[in-house]
């Protein structure tokens, strides 16, 4: 057996070579579960032949990157980023927004998965919580769903769109939420994906933004038809419990918040993904973070 060594918070630990949890981590570059596994066991037959019986997880690491290296460079790169990554001083924090229907929760669920991410929150929970802390009649905006929130405003004003500032109002007041999970975040190490059509670029306190390892995407679906089947699929599940003639009855005002959010992503030089296609929208996902979040100035040095 080959024993992987580490060191966590300054406590050393030791645990058995997995090509299970290997081959996972060899997740993030894309090669397919087979071919990862196909790697792990070539590595863990490499150890054994040069009589290895016990490595340390950083070690080990370079051995992963050194064999990667002989397969295919931009693989090697890929899962190079990603251990920086893995062992940045900060969190990281992914932010997803979109319109209902576009596939924010799908994205994130997928996203989760592949970079190993086990803290995952919709904006909807955050919405739902705030609901028992504030009464309809404090905030009746936020007894609403997004995309009617409108019907509650007041003294609606005559400068912008109605539809416009019901979202607005109800993102107000959902934002509160996600500043505080994103700062519990930050203090805590802890990474963590938000996801949601409160989501908006612009919305979030700068001083949350800088210096901090958060990366924020906006999903579309920019062809119309293909959104309103999104909604069709959605319903059809026998565990979903929404109302699709709610959602057609407001897909209008649900494409004004599409619009709405795009002008705000472009306005914040947000990356916007028309997501028409799962894999290739995680690509383009996990491309931009390891890009971004996974070079050397992040690592922390270890001994």
């Amino acid at each position: 057996m080959i024993w992987v060594t580490g060191d966590v918070d300054g406590k050393k630990y030791k645990e058995p070579f997995s090509k299970g949890i290997m081959s996972r981590s060899l997740d993030v570059a894309d090669i397919g579960i087979e071919r990862a596994h196909d790697i792990a066991s070539d590595i863990e037959a490499g150890l054994i032949r040069n009589n290895v019986a016990e490595i340390s997880s950083i070690e080990l690491a370079d051995v992963v990157l050194n064999h990667l290296e002989t397969i295919d460079s931009d693989i090697a790169l890929k899962y190079k980023n990603w251990r920086s990554l893995r062992i940045s001083k900060k969190p990281l924090i992914i932010l997803i927004g979109g319109a209902s229907g576009v596939g924010t929760s799908s994205m994130a669920f997928e996203l989760a998965n592949r970079l190993r991410l086990k803290n995952l929150i919709s904006t909807d929970m955050i919405r739902e919580v705030m609901r028992k802390i504030v009464s309809k009649d404090l905030s009746p905006v936020i007894h609403k769903s997004s995309f009617d929130a409108y019907e509650s405003i007041r003294t609606p004003s005559i400068r912008i769109d109605s539809v416009i500032e019901g979202f607005v109002s109800h993102v107000d007041v959902v934002n509160v939420g996600i500043e505080a999970i994103i700062e519990r975040s930050v203090k805590e190490g802890i990474s963590t994906i938000i996801e949601g059509v409160h989501i908006v670029p612009g919305f979030i306190r700068k001083d949350l933004l800088e210096n901090n390892n958060i990366i924020l995407f906006t999903l579309t679906v920019d062809d119309e038809e293909a959104h309103k089947q999104r909604f069709y699929s959605r319903c059809r599940q026998p565990w979903v419990k929404r109302s699709l003639e709610k959602y057609m009855e407001n897909f209008e005002s649900i494409r004004k918040t599409q619009g709405f959010l795009i002008e705000q992503a472009k306005i914040h030089d947000t990356r916007i993904i028309n997501n028409v296609d799962i894999n290739e929208t995680i690509e383009i996902m996990v491309d931009d973070i390891l890009k971004e979040f996974g070079g050397v100035d992040n690592v922390k040095q270890e001994s």
